[in-house]
């Protein structure tokens, strides 16, 4: 591979994974397995060192997890909370254990002693004790800061609020992982499907999806335990190894996994991975692997950490569960963008527990790569144990009777014309009204960052279109008080809401009208830079390859889905229909001169006085730019409660501090 090649599959592989970082730790929604996240993420640390000018500052591999969810407040990790190198092979547990041992300048014969753990598939958290105390807790979040799930962590049972010990650290800090057990997380979706919701895809989501729950009651409702595994800061105490702090927490009554144990060398580390391999079916949980630590703190500590995990430890994986089973069909699936995947329905077969009658089979190209016929034996797996996957065809036992399932050329949906943009393996339906797309085609148009249609959330949007109501996002603007009232438990004041909402946002910025269409590549600031250079919705509509190419920022790929999506005329008459009904997208133009051009500006903590959305649009509309990061260039950072790391950056730095009412002040200010 030419270095022109590495750095554009370097790019593609950090967008990638970035996004599938998103939706596993922040979403709790994973579209690939553990397995092949791995590949793609061996993939880049192996182009990047072969490549090292080519790695960029901001690519996964420097990173750790996502950032928190804006619903919680968030929390400073005082020492960050890394994650774990993975390897799946015996001979890289070999080099690792040699790798330390050359670090340490260890004698020859000399052996390492190791603590080993089962890899627990649920939630990394942080518990913090002050005098024996629970006091807080956190999510790992991006490893630096943490969701704030203190009131949520209090329901689990078996986490103590206060330590079984007359004398205990002044504050100790515990990371642990919350997880569901097999039965219960059974239960828990049979509850679910009986109450007509979406199952959970695997325990890890489950546990996720309840521990980050706004309403600590619900979480209460699900039965979540907790096993805890390491230290974070701890003020008043010390401990030698892994071996003696979890002995003692355990004495506190710190819930501890039973499984973990204490090994000398490699020999040591593969016989512990091959007793879990063994006993992992009869588990009432889930594991994924083992754990492999250096036991003695202090020579963790000698060891150190690399830029997102530490040299110390390193998790072993098992390898993916498999099972063989049949093709009984290929159904071609439309998804909320649009993407048409086939999915094969195989004839229902148990892989891991867990009995598995559908299994994606990613995009024709994929399928055509890997032959795959309605009527195939195949090699089904759960690999990582979340989403089911056909790995392959036994093309040996074909009978004849086989048959391939081509590409579809209409939409199975809404009959519409199929396409395949340039650069793209996916074939899409692109129709804004099709009947596949058009649920979350309406909730992504009515949320906050969109057309901010307040109250119309996803249980309105069923009711919808459950009575028939809309079929696409211009007809909630034809909606009437009769209409909302077919809806369970509505009144004349709450259907009263919902009209003065809808006729609120009929007056919304141009950007967030163009990011609320949902075109595909298009996102908010895609958005931003689109309204600027085209002022109308009508001009966007009829704009050349040329013009928008002549965008800074935007490439041929966002190009050909702008043009795509105005050049169908079922989309154009969506948009029409909305305009006719009085929606009066605002051109939002850089206020030049305005009172914050030229400024940076960083929000940092809990705001109350406004959203940080709404504060970035604030300081836009007066000519300013509102950053994620405190640097020199900053002018301002606006502090609220619990400022965490940003706050101790802006006074290093010498920037200004202020409150929220002070920048309102500074708003309201004539313009000089």
């Amino acid at each position: 591979m030419d270095t022109k090649a590495a750095d554009a599959r370097i790019k593609e592989l950090g967008t990638l994974i970035e996004r599938h970082n998103r939706l596993y730790y922040a979403d709790d929604s994973p579209e690939i397995s553990d397995a092949e996240y791995d590949e793609l993420f061996r993939e880049l640390q192996l182009l990047e060192n072969r490549f090292p000018t080519l790695a960029r500052p901001d690519s996964p591999t420097r990173r750790i997890g996502a950032l928190p969810r804006e619903n919680f407040s968030q929390v400073l990790h005082r020492i960050p909370m890394l994650s774990l190198e993975n390897t799946l092979t015996e001979s890289e547990i070999v080099d690792f254990d040699e790798r330390i041992k050359r670090f340490l300048s260890l004698a020859d014969g000399e052996e390492i002693h190791y603590f080993c753990e089962p890899k627990m598939d649920g939630l990394a958290v942080e518990l913090v004790f002050e005098d024996g105390v629970f006091t807080g807790g956190s999510t790992r979040g991006d490893g630096f800061l943490g969701e704030d799930v203190a009131l949520n962590l209090r329901t689990i049972k078996s986490l103590p609020l206060r330590l079984s010990a007359n004398t205990t650290p002044h504050r100790l800090e515990v990371r642990g992982e919350v997880y569901l057990a097999l039965k219960d997380f059974q239960q828990l979706n049979v509850e679910r499907e009986e109450a007509g919701e979406q199952p959970f895809a695997n325990p890890r989501n489950a546990a996720a999806g309840s521990l980050r729950q706004l309403d600590s009651r619900i979480t209460a409702k699900r039965p979540l335990s907790l096993f805890c595994y390491g230290p974070g800061e701890i003020d008043g105490c010390e401990f030698a190894s892994q071996r003696i702090f979890l002995d003692t927490i355990a004495q506190w009554s710190l819930p501890v996994n039973p499984l973990s144990k204490s090994v000398c060398g490699v020999e040591g580390i593969l016989a512990y991975y091959r007793e879990m391999s063994t006993i992992r079916e009869s588990l009432d949980y889930e594991i994924d692997g083992v754990v492999v630590k250096v036991d003695s703190f202090s020579l963790q500590r000698e060891l150190g950490e690399k830029s997102r995990s530490p040299r110390w430890a390193i998790a072993y994986k098992f390898p993916p569960r498999q099972a063989t089973t049949m093709v009984e069909d290929i159904v071609p699936q439309v998804g909320r963008t649009g993407v048409i995947t086939p999915v094969a329905h195989l004839k229902p077969v148990e892989v891991s527990g867990v009995i598995v009658s559908r299994a994606t089979l990613h995009n024709w190209e994929e399928l055509g790569k890997k032959d795959i016929r309605i009527g195939d034996t195949v090699l089904v797996e759960r690999a990582g144990d979340v989403i089911p996957a056909v790995v392959k065809a036994f093309t040996e036992k074909r009978d004849g009777s086989e048959h391939a399932f081509p590409p579809p050329e209409l939409c199975p949906e809404c009959g519409s014309k199929v396409t395949k943009l340039p650069g793209e393996v996916a074939i899409r339906c692109l129709e804004l009204s099709c009947p596949a797309k058009i649920r979350e085609a309406i909730i992504h148009f009515a949320s906050r960052n969109a057309m901010d249609i307040e109250g119309l959330g996803d249980k309105y949007v069923e009711q919808l279109l459950r009575f028939n109501l809309i079929t696409t996002v211009a007809d909630l603007y034809t909606l009437t008080r009769d209409d909302f009232m077919h809806f369970e438990r509505m009144g004349n004041k709450l259907a009263g809401n919902l009209l003065n909402a809808l006729e609120k946002s009929k007056k919304r910025e141009l950007s967030r009208f163009i990011y609320a269409l949902g075109i595909r590549n298009v996102g908010e600031h895609t958005a931003k830079l689109l309204a600027s250079a085209f002022g109308r919705i009508e001009n966007l509509a009829v704009a050349s390859e040329t013009e928008l190419l002549s965008i800074r920022e935007i490439g041929p790929q966002v190009a050909q889905s702008i043009m795509a999506f105005f050049n169908n005329p079922r989309n154009r008459d969506v948009i029409h229909h909305m305009i006719e009904a009085g929606v009066e997208p605002i051109s939002e133009e850089k206020r030049l001169g305005g009172k914050f051009t030229g400024m940076n500006f960083v929000f940092t903590g809990t705001l109350t006085q406004f959203s940080r959305d709404e504060a970035k649009r604030i300081v836009e509309k007066e000519g300013g730019h509102a950053t994620g990061s405190v640097s020199r260039k900053t002018n301002y950072v606006v502090a609220g409660a619990d400022a965490g790391s940003k706050l101790g950056k802006a006074r290093e730095l010498g920037i200004q501090v202020i409150s929220e009412t002070e920048f309102l002040e500074i708003l309201e200010k004539k313009t000089p």
